[in-house]
């Protein structure tokens, strides 16, 4: 019923910028948390960043002052502001939801995207 579907991901050179959408699609009437996290090949999926329903953030260090996250709530969307790229940054981000409340009295704990690649790359 509910789904989460990112965008905005593909090749950049180091430096540049990019900015990710998450759109839930679906009968929603409020959601709580709200993130990004990413993965690289071998590696584990590690948080990005968070937004609370009250749009208090929280960033993990290595990219704190790079990235922006925010919300529209109207929307039920999130985006990922990235700017000053690194080939660091080069994963799958995902989007992810937590409290997700549909109208009916519906509720979903948890909820991830597919992911959209991210390279960065000169």
């Amino acid at each position: 019923q509910v789904q989460l579907v990112e965008s905005g991901g593909g090749l950049v050179q180091p430096g540049g910028s990019l900015r990710l959408s998450c759109a839930a699609s679906g009968r929603i009437s409020r959601m709580n948390g709200m993130g990004w996290y990413r993965q690289a090949p071998g590696k584990e999926r590690e948080l990005v960043a968070t937004i609370t329903s009250g749009e208090n953030t929280n960033y993990a260090d290595f990219v704190q002052g790079r990235f922006i996250i925010s919300r529209d709530n109207a929307k039920n969307t999130v985006y990922l502001q990235m700017n000053n790229l690194k080939p660091e940054d080069t994963a799958v981000y995902y989007c992810n939801a937590d409290g997700l409340y549909t109208r009916g009295g519906g509720y979903v704990r948890r909820l991830w995207g597919q992911g959209t690649q991210v390279t960065v790359s000169s």
